[in-house]
């Protein structure tokens, strides 16, 4: 995607697995000044901080051979529920016609799992996408590469 521009109003959702910032363009397409206008935070520890059991085992039948059972990502399992979340959020503020344009921002996965879960009333308003974390960086740079991309 080239260069998004930045329409005054239009928001844009910075999201990765655990931290989302709401963000609103209050300059315009020549001079965008982006405000953090809300953040949302959730823990989110990796897989072994959250399970405790070691990978499960099942018999194969009446011999003694067992074969293992992969253990759940419980750190991917929160990613997911988290990009659930910030879809019904947007959902609501789409119905209440708080923005007309939207610009989602995160890494692919949790960009995927939003695209899923989003409702047609959002993505009808989605102008651009970038499979990118943004979360840690100043706005301003946010604002940059918003502009390159």
């Amino acid at each position: 995607m080239s260069g998004i521009r930045l329409k005054h109003d239009m928001w844009v959702v910075v999201a990765d697995g655990e931290k989302a910032l709401f963000l609103r363009n209050e300059g315009d397409a020549t001079y965008p000044n982006l405000e953090v206008f809300r953040e949302v935070r959730e823990p989110n520890p990796s897989t072994h901080e959250q399970g405790t059991d070691r990978p499960g085992r099942f018999n194969d039948g009446p011999s003694m051979h067992k074969s293992a059972v992969q253990e759940t990502d419980w750190h991917r399992v929160e990613k997911e529920r988290f990009a659930k979340e910030i879809a019904g959020r947007l959902y609501k503020m789409a119905h209440r016609g708080d923005f007309q344009q939207l610009v989602l921002v995160a890494p692919p996965l949790v960009l995927g799992e939003l695209r899923k879960e989003l409702h047609k009333e959002v993505g009808g308003k989605i102008v651009g996408e970038i499979p990118k974390t943004l979360t840690n960086h100043p706005v301003d740079d946010i604002e940059k590469i918003l502009q390159e991309d």
